[in-house]
């Protein structure tokens, strides 16, 4: 498998793995990593919505994995969906403070993702 195929592929793992820690069960997520002893009706929504957000993009990147024409489109995304979160997250702290540690972990994966992303995404099929 070459460096692109593998990086959509393990972005997709991933991204999937974390889409399905927030949705399957909401409640219990909320209760393990966030601390929430409660979860709304509202907060299991918005939680089942970002997995199906998740792994819409995940799809994508393993389809691209498998096509040619996809791929640097592909990488690009994942570039985009981190760097969004990222900016997300960091206005968060900075705004509304420390947040959990799984919190944290995601930031610093996403921020790592980007430039590692960028480097895939130049080099040579």
């Amino acid at each position: 498998m070459k460096i692109k195929q593998l990086f959509l592929v393990l972005s997709f793992l991933v991204v999937s793995s974390i889409a399905l820690l927030y949705g399957i069960s909401p409640t219990a997520f909320a209760r393990t990593f966030l601390d929430v002893p409660h979860v709304t009706v509202d907060l299991a929504h918005i939680l089942r919505a970002v997995m199906a957000l998740y792994l819409g993009f995940g799809l994508f990147w393993l389809f691209a994995a498998f096509n040619d024409k996809y791929r640097n489109p592909a990488i690009l995304t994942t570039v985009v969906f981190a760097g969004g979160l990222v900016i997300g997250r960091i206005l968060s702290i900075v705004v509304d403070g420390r947040p959990s540690s799984i919190l944290l972990f995601y930031t610093a994966l996403e921020l790592a993702l980007i430039p590692v992303a960028l480097l895939v995404y130049r080099m040579r099929d």
